[in-house]
């Protein structure tokens, strides 16, 4: 199964945030349901990623105006990222491997479209297996055919 499967879903979790955007502005979209804004450059390409993490190990930081720095002083710019070509088994490896919650999901110009969640990614890989063992059960007892 590939990413692109799980694409829509991913895309509802999408939060995105411009490169000199402030850090308040991420502290509060990550202050609702998302748990990773990814953040993009003028040209609407990925740049890094903030996590809530990130925003409290900056806030541990803060002494008068530093509180007012934007997202790229502490965005995390090496990001692992995914493609809708990519396989979802091999993803969901790299995640485990890394203990990622969340990856960001890009096009192939390296824009985001969406965030895949680990969650997600697991139910969707279940749910593949649950397909092929109700297959090769139906096949082993001659289901649907004569």
């Amino acid at each position: 199964m590939l990413v692109d499967r799980v694409v829509p879903i991913a895309h509802k979790r999408l939060a995105s945030i411009g490169y000199d955007a402030p850090l308040l502005e991420a502290a509060r979209l990550l202050g609702g349901s998302s748990d990773l804004v990814v953040v993009c450059g003028p040209d609407g390409l990925l740049k890094g990623v903030i996590t809530k993490t990130d925003i409290v190990r900056q806030v541990g930081r803060c002494q008068g105006s530093t509180c007012q720095i934007a997202v790229s002083s502490v965005m995390t710019e090496d990001v692992v990222i995914c493609r809708p070509t990519d396989w979802l088994h091999d993803v969901w490896s790299i995640m485990k491997e890394r203990r990622l919650k969340n990856i960001p999901v890009t096009d192939a110009e390296s824009r985001p479209i969406g965030v895949l969640n680990a969650r997600d990614a697991l139910e969707a890989l279940m749910l593949e297996v649950e397909q092929e063992e109700t297959l090769l059960r139906d096949y082993v007892m001659c289901v649907g055919y004569r």
